[in-house]
């Protein structure tokens, strides 16, 4: 049986395809690259959650929805339902055009922001109770159409930023599926504003 506020779903938001493996919006996804070499899980394709599943050797899933971004919500609500998942076991990973390169953020419920991705999942389960990290991408530049910008390809210099906010998040998961979801928000997001502040 889960145990409820430990976190046992994690959902990289993304867009499935080779044309969009390297975007912006695909942030997500890598985490979870990141996360199963780590945890050395394999994916694969699971039709009845709509998307690839990976089990870690501690217990936690990472899901891959292959819905397309605006769709998401379709495979996070048939894990869930299928899991008897509480959204606060669920923990989603985005991009986030709000925030600088490579800042994260954590929090737990609260809107979507305009983002596709959440806008179908908080649909989908019937609420914005579930938990996310939040990866920065940056603003494009004035003039510049958005949704181009988060299809397109990341800088190398961002690459690398971001890359290394990652790998910080994916060093924190094993405590959040222990239940310290709250300091480990306290902590990344407090280093984070103190870096931000630094600049």
């Amino acid at each position: 049986m889960v145990v409820i506020d430990k976190i046992h779903l994690v959902v990289g938001l993304g867009n499935p395809g080779r044309d969009y493996e390297k975007s912006r919006h695909n942030v997500g996804f890598w985490l979870l690259d990141e996360w199963a070499a780590k945890a050395r899980a394999i994916f694969s394709k699971e039709q009845r959650f709509q998307g690839l599943l990976a089990k870690g050797v501690t217990g936690m899933y990472g899901l891959k929805p292959t819905t397309y971004m605006n769709l998401s919500g379709r495979s996070v609500s048939a894990f869930a339902k299928y899991y008897k998942l509480s959204p606060s076991q669920i923990l989603v990973v985005h991009d986030d055009l709000d925030l600088p390169v490579g800042s994260v953020r954590l929090k737990h419920g609260g809107g979507h922001g305009g983002h596709n991705g959440l806008r179908s999942i908080t649909q989908e389960i019937g609420t914005d109770g579930y938990r996310r990290v939040r990866i920065g991408i940056g603003r494009p530049p004035e003039g510049w159409d958005v949704t181009n910008y988060v299809l397109g390809l990341v800088k190398p210099d961002e690459q690398a930023e971001i890359c290394a906010a990652i790998i910080k998040v994916v060093d924190c998961l094993e405590a959040m599926r222990l239940g310290a979801f709250e300091q480990v928000m306290n902590r990344l997001n407090t280093r984070d504003k103190k870096k931000a502040e630094d600049i």
